[in-house]
């Protein structure tokens, strides 16, 4: 096939030749290193997605009353066996912080560390329904399935209260 008279190959025969590897060659690394980023961004995000997750069912099992190595087992099973844990009480509140490196393509090369707390108000032993004694009124058990007048109840809750 030759080229056609006046066409742009005639004019610069030889300028051509490796324009569009020269541009690519260029244009690649651009490409990669926007991919790596995208990349680390992506895992970074999923990584402080599982810290939420991990310090919010910390901070729940403090909150039931579990102890410190439940807590920190969660933990490591929710967010991996990198992720550190410093659980704080401030009177009734209990603060659970989980915190890890970011991981993925440029987690080893970027140091980012990712943080995530979450607070719970502690369960005092009495106030919960599975310790909480039931209610007796005249040596018997108060039963709420059978229907009770208004002035029945209001004796029976001064006859509790006395």
């Amino acid at each position: 096939m030759t080229p056609r008279r006046g066409s742009k190959r005639d004019v610069f025969p030889e300028r051509d030749n490796g324009a569009v590897t020269a541009e690519f060659a260029v244009a690649l690394p651009t490409v990669l290193l926007l991919l790596a980023l995208l990349l680390a961004g992506s895992a970074a995000g999923i990584t402080q997605l599982r810290l939420e997750e991990a310090a919010r069912a910390g901070a729940r099992a403090l909150a039931r009353g579990d102890g410190h190595a439940a807590v920190d087992g969660i933990v490591r099973r929710l967010a991996g066996d990198a992720a550190s844990v410093v659980i704080a009480e401030d009177g009734e509140w209990i603060n659970v912080t989980v915190s890890a490196r970011a991981v993925g393509p440029l987690g080893s090369l970027i140091p980012w560390w990712l943080s995530a707390t979450a607070s719970a108000r502690g369960e005092a032993p009495q106030s919960s329904a599975a310790t909480a004694p039931l209610l007796a009124v005249g040596g018997g058990v108060v039963d709420f399935n059978e229907a009770m007048p208004l002035l029945g109840l209001q004796a029976a809750v001064k006859e509790v209260a006395a």
